[in-house]
């Protein structure tokens, strides 16, 4: 197992990784607990949960609501959890946004912690305290900052993950790679046999890469002021797409990396080869969508992506394999490369 620590100005956060998920049993409090979970979850793993109160939510988006939230709060109450409570999300990135969110405003904040249970979550949805709901077709535009007490990544729970669910995964773990780390790069493309059959040594060593590179990163930029809008990389059009054509959160991002792949390479920030290598990985892991969101369409959706400042984003393009930048572009800049790079009917 190997422990990473998040550090940041009023918390410390512990991430363990490659250890079985049933060690959570040692790490909580003998009372005032409330475990958050979703429907398959707790199918496959429930009987082998802690015993304290259990809650279970629908899987999916469709989840990231404020009136479940609300549900969720009074049910808490309900189960006598008060201020000295803390609220253990069992799940994949949906359970983990719900529940950090969840502790961050019942009785003005409790503690919380996470059994990560999907590769996206592994590789970053439970890691750097971003939690968020959905509204009106705004991806997380509510939200907040909550790190958990601890967070337990345990790749053979990930043996159990719908095919597409799982690739939705990679897909985060790719854009990792590409922000930061150019050897996990070169390990997700010399490594595609054994990834594809979700080989547990092969991911622990994937995830505590991707893991401390997010690391590094929240515990410089925990609030997103500066260096931590790279880990955007792909998101803003991504976003749009999973809005617009709701697909898998992962799957998205691979088309907004393809996209903003090439957008650099139309700035002459990376090289053809590059870009090539990049679309080249994404295709073969089987990544990549057909998508055309109309003309009239895409710059209502990037009007939308919480990273906007008036007719600005924060866009981020990428400087080589392993490194990135985010720059302020016009919306309207953004939109027009969408439309000038989809196939010409």
């Amino acid at each position: 197992m190997e422990k990473i620590v998040i550090k940041t100005s009023d918390s410390v956060s512990d991430i363990l990784v490659g250890e079985g998920w049933e060690m959570v049993h040692e790490l909580l409090p003998e009372s005032g607990v409330a475990i958050l979970t979703d429907e398959n979850i707790y199918r496959i793993y429930g009987d082998k949960f802690p015993g304290f109160p259990v809650f279970q939510v629908r899987p999916g988006e469709s989840s990231k609501k404020l009136r479940v939230v609300e549900s969720l709060a009074g049910e808490l109450l309900e189960a006598g959890i008060d201020r000295d409570g803390l609220i253990l999300g069992i799940g994949g990135g949906v359970v983990c946004d719900l529940a950090g969110f969840l502790a961050s405003i019942y009785m003005r904040g409790i503690r919380c912690a996470y059994v990560s249970a999907s590769l996206l979550s592994q590789v970053d949805a439970s890691t750097g305290g971003k939690n968020g709901v959905n509204l009106e077709g705004a991806k997380n535009v509510l939200g907040c900052f909550k790190q958990p007490e601890f967070v337990i990544c345990d790749p053979l729970m990930l043996e159990t993950l719908p095919e597409e669910e799982y690739y939705s995964g990679l897909a985060e773990l790719i854009k990792t790679a590409l922000i930061g780390d150019s050897k996990l790069f070169e390990f997700i493309e010399n490594n595609h046999a054994g990834i594809s059959r979700r080989d547990p040594g092969l991911l622990s060593m994937c995830i505590s890469m991707a893991v401390n590179f997010k690391a590094a990163v929240v515990t410089e930029d925990e609030k997103e002021t500066g260096l931590r809008r790279i880990l955007n990389f792909g998101h803003t059009y991504g976003h749009a797409m999973e809005m617009f054509k709701s697909y898998r959160h992962g799957y998205a991002v691979a088309a907004g990396m393809e996209l903003a792949s090439g957008f650099s390479l139309s700035r002459g920030m990376i090289t053809r080869e590059e870009h090539e290598r990049i679309t080249g990985l994404l295709k073969s892991y089987g990544l990549l969508l057909s998508h055309d969101i109309p003309d009239d369409q895409i710059t209502q959706l990037i009007m939308k992506d919480k990273k906007k400042s008036g007719n600005d984003i924060n866009f981020v393009f990428l400087n080589g394999i392993g490194k990135a930048v985010a720059e302020k572009i016009t919306v309207k800049e953004a939109a027009e490369f969408y439309i000038r790079s989809k196939p010409a009917k």
